[in-house]
């Protein structure tokens, strides 16, 4: 499991890093919003843990910014601030669940892990990327929360880009993946359209690379 830790009391950081490392996990710690937007800029971590009052911003107002990009990504406030309405408020930010201080650090971990659980579920994987947002099990995709209805080469066009996010595909790999309704393989100017009308569908999103003269790839925006 790996989890991005968003807490600016070292002793506090240093402990539940301690702790969670010998549970098998791998915990990045960030002290500040900036660094935690710098460190999402790579691969998202499988579960964040957040705390509300930092050097240069509240968790919540970074909670709702997570939400935006990240739809799916499992968010957890860990915070000092235990009065009903902060615990109200912090829901309302899209928190999935929300422990104060002092806790029980096995009791972190269980949550932690039922919150995994859940995200996860129980039927076919999601893909995301960028608030792009493909549900394997119910074959949709949405787009910053908005749904997108992509015709059968497109999905699997955006399926495909997203199993390999960060990295290229090339357009020989994808002509060699990619069939339509009838079981054949695309043609060249066949994928170059269909590129387009996946582009047009998503609002022309940063996150989609043109490599010239390769091929494609998914990234992260950078935060």
């Amino acid at each position: 499991m790996t989890i991005l830790y968003i807490e600016d009391d070292r002793a506090i950081a240093e402990a539940v890093q301690g702790f969670l490392a010998g549970k098998g996990c791998a915990v990045t710690v960030c002290p500040t919003l900036a660094a935690a937007r710098e460190a999402l800029a790579g691969t998202l971590p499988d579960l964040i843990l957040l705390d509300w009052n930092l050097p240069d911003g509240e968790g919540a107002g970074f909670c709702r910014e997570l939400r935006a990009r990240a739809p799916e990504l499992p968010v957890l406030l860990l915070t000092v601030r235990s009065d009903t309405r902060d615990v109200l408020a912090g829901f309302d930010c899209g928190a999935d669940d929300y422990v104060t201080k002092p806790f029980d650090r096995e009791v972190l971990y269980s949550r932690m892990l039922a919150l995994l659980r859940r995200s996860r579920g129980t039927g076919g994987p999601v893909l995301q990327c960028a608030g792009i947002v493909l549900d394997e099990n119910r074959q949709t995709v949405t787009c910053r929360g908005r749904t997108v209805g992509l015709g059968q080469l497109e999905y699997q066009l955006l399926r495909l880009l997203l199993q390999n996010k960060g990295r290229t595909v090339t357009r020989r790999q994808l002509l060699e993946t990619l069939w339509d309704c009838n079981g054949r393989f695309v043609n060249d100017n066949t994928l170059t359209v269909t590129m387009k009308r996946l582009r047009e569908k998503l609002g022309q999103p940063d996150c989609l690379k043109t490599i010239r003269s390769f091929g494609y790839r998914m990234e992260e925006e950078p935060w």
